[in-house]
């Protein structure tokens, strides 16, 4: 697993062993940047200069892609130690702790904070964690309306948000759904 573009272009990224964690692939982000960068609702504008939230962030790896493609700031949100561990070394490979923010927390629990003009979810499938995720975000001001969230779910999950897709796409077992905050 490698960081796709940008600054840090190639740089291998660490994961914790075994399948408790499971990381977005390569080919998957590059993808999801690759549209977040050229649809007409994203753009350049989109990620550079962003403060980006990487929720379930596991090894990091979104929200470290979005900084090496020049989002200002990221705060990652993760509570299984193995993933901490594997995201503080990641964080530290990039040498980036200086705009990075790590919570050991549980996303439903978390604490206000400073609203993300980007937010990446990519929870463990299956436990329909997405929609209560947002609910918590939203409540303790982490999400603001027109915050541009990106959610990764089961192929087979059914859940949708109540605002307009802006986009959605099937990789696999994965699906990612982009839109807005209302």
């Amino acid at each position: 697993m490698r960081i796709v573009a940008g600054e840090w272009r190639g740089r291998a990224l660490v994961a914790p062993p075994g399948q408790g964690t499971r990381p977005t692939a390569d080919r998957v982000r590059q993808a999801l940047f690759d549209m977040l960068m050229h649809a007409e609702w994203g753009g350049r504008a989109a990620l550079e200069g962003a403060v980006v939230l990487d929720v379930f962030a596991g090894t990091g790896a979104l929200g470290l892609e979005a900084l090496s493609r020049g989002a200002a700031s990221a705060c990652f949100i993760e509570n299984d130690p193995a993933a901490l561990k594997a995201l503080r070394a990641n964080i530290a490979a990039c040498k980036t702790g200086d705009r990075t923010e790590t919570l050991a927390a549980d996303v439903l629990q978390v604490a206000k904070g400073s609203a993300a003009s980007v937010v990446f979810l990519d929870p463990p499938y299956g436990q329909s964690l997405v929609h209560r995720a947002i609910a918590r975000l939203r409540e303790v001001g982490r999400i603001l309306p027109g915050s541009l969230i990106v959610a990764e779910t089961g192929r087979e999950e059914i859940w949708a948000p109540a605002e307009p897709l802006l986009a959605e796409r099937q990789h696999g077992a994965a699906r990612v759904l982009i839109f807005r905050a209302a």
